[in-house]
């Protein structure tokens, strides 16, 4: 079963598994696939993190997160008044990261493959190079993006011929990225950090003001940490550690609500959205505060995780008011201490499962391409603390442990995730959305586990977000009946209605069946394919 964002990409990821590959040749195949199909987010020029578990029950994380260039500083995004500027954090060549992707989908591949990784990324060099229909949602969000992406000589190149974006149904043929994607099946790896791609890119760079150096490229590497494993109800949770903030906020969130009696309160309703704001708000302050990359900061990590800890934050929850976003948090561990993304899941028919979350960041990232190379940059360094207290692009807030180093990875969303039941995988899955993938990945855990719901329904149901600051709880439209909005407003909440949110891709295993079961969300235009 292959569950993807985008249809051309899941056939290939597919079609590996049909010719005898595991899970994780599919999901390096897609990895690449993705970069042409879906270049919202499909990427080689980002990050992200791929949790990966094996037929014998073994588990990794490949994370592949990008890095702050050698030539950064702590306030490079911030004025003479100390105000931070948006716009150099988002849409300048300052904003781009060293590009973690190819890094690691390659150490994914070398510790879990079984097909030469030139086999898995041929097929994406090819739909490059041959072309495919582009649909209706990319055509559109390449309009919506037309202003930003304009400006840019090499984007405008490659997805506004004649100054228009690609009609839906035609065909977009990016022969630059076929060329790029064919040098790295040809020589590997290294032929991105090195050589001829990484002189475009540094060349690129020197003319446009970006930081990123021959240095930096060569100095990248992915790294594999061991899996955080959370207990909810019976069950295991493999979440991925920092610098995924996804992890740890799913460990605090589900310690925060296991007391609590979710079917008595009932899904959609007042109560039970009442509970997760408050739930929210509390792991996302601690999110603020502690989290940030391991290597730069010591993280609490025991003290987050504890589930006495969650008992002591919840000690205000109040079921009729809601807590003001001030009081609700940061809390203090250390006496326990001993937002365009994309995401798929895979799962082959010996048991092996793949969890992979992977960003631009942005739509469209940064929206810049190096001359000839054909792949947009991230603009990652924007997920930095630009100044403590102030909110990035998706509206969250950090402090000092993710303020910008040299060689410092950024704080992530991503919360690629793997439920064990009786120790066998039972659900997997993950999504895009920025500051809200986290809250996602919860509500459709809790919608299976606690609710009892089938894998479509649980990733299509409405949902609900909180993230501390601001201190509202943002909620899907239509979402909410009119008593529910109402009993909410009294109890305190401010209600923000937005569109849907999120792009859940997952599939639910049927170990006594035999059976996969796969979810591509509705909000989206993936697809779930399987044999």
């Amino acid at each position: 079963m292959v569950v993807l964002p985008e249809p051309e990409a899941a056939k290939i990821a597919l079609d590996v598994l049909r010719r005898g590959g595991n899970a994780v040749d599919a999901a390096v195949a897609a990895g690449f696939a993705l970069a042409v199909t879906y270049p919202q987010a499909g990427n080689i020029g980002g990050g992200g993190f791929m949790l990966v578990r094996r037929a014998d029950g073994s588990s990794f994380v490949v994370d592949y997160r990008e890095t702050a260039p050698s030539g950064a500083r702590r306030d490079m995004f911030l004025d003479p008044n100390r105000n931070a500027l948006e716009s150099l954090s988002t849409s300048s060549w300052l904003a781009c990261g060293v590009p973690g992707t190819v890094a690691g989908l390659a150490l994914a591949h070398e510790r879990a493959g079984s097909v030469p990784l030139r086999r898995l990324i041929a097929p994406a060099a090819d739909l490059a190079a041959g072309g495919f229909p582009v649909h209706a949602r990319l055509s559109a969000a390449l309009e919506e993006e037309r202003d930003r992406l304009m400006p840019n000589s090499a984007t405008a190149a490659v997805f506004f011929p004649g100054g228009k974006p690609p009609a839906p149904g035609s065909i977009l043929v990016q022969d630059d990225l076929a060329r790029t994607l064919r040098r790295i099946a040809r020589d590997g790896p290294s032929a991105f950090y090195a050589g001829p791609i990484a002189d475009g890119l540094v060349a690129a760079m020197r003319k446009h003001g970006g930081l990123i150096t021959s240095e930096d490229l060569a100095r990248y590497r992915a790294v594999i940490r061991e899996p955080l494993r959370l207990a909810y109800r019976g069950c295991t949770i493999l979440a991925p550690p920092p610098p995924s903030a996804g992890g740890i906020l799913l460990a605090e969130m589900l310690n925060m609500i296991e007391p609590h009696d979710l079917r008595s309160l009932g899904a959609g309703s007042s109560a039970y959205l009442h509970l997760l704001a408050e739930v929210m708000k509390r792991a996302y302050a601690d999110r603020a505060t502690f989290l940030g990359d391991p290597e730069f900061v010591r993280i609490p990590l025991r003290g987050l995780l504890s589930p006495d800890y969650a008992r002591r934050l919840m000690r205000g929850f109040d079921p009729e008011k809601a807590t003001p976003s001030p009081q609700a948090g940061p809390g203090d561990p250390a006496p326990y201490d001993s937002e365009e993304t994309t995401h798929f899941t895979i799962a082959d028919a010996s048991g092996n499962v793949v969890v992979n979350t992977y960003t631009l960041n942005d739509t469209f990232g940064s929206g810049a391409i190096a001359d000839g190379l054909g792949f947009l940059l991230n603009n990652q360094m924007d997920d930095f603390s630009a100044r403590p207290g102030t909110p990035n692009l998706y509206g969250l807030v950090g402090g000092e442990a993710n303020a910008i180093a040299p060689g410092k990875r950024m704080l992530s969303s991503m919360t690629p995730a793997i439920v064990l039941r009786n120790g066998r995988p039972f659900l997997a899955l993950g999504t895009r959305g920025g500051a809200r993938i986290t809250t996602i990945v919860l509500q459709v855990i809790l919608n299976v586990i606690d609710f009892g719901m089938e894998i479509q329904e649980a990733v299509n149901s409405p949902r609900c977000h909180h993230q501390w600051i601001p201190d509202a709880l943002s909620c899907e439209s239509g979402a909410l009946p009119a008593d529910v909005a109402g009993n909410l407003r009294r109890r305190g909440h401010e209600i923000d209605i937005t569109g849907p949110r999120g792009d859940v891709q997952a599939i639910q295993m049927d170990a006594a069946a035999g059976r996969l079961r796969g979810a591509s969300d509705a909000r989206g235009y993936g697809v779930a394919l399987g044999d």
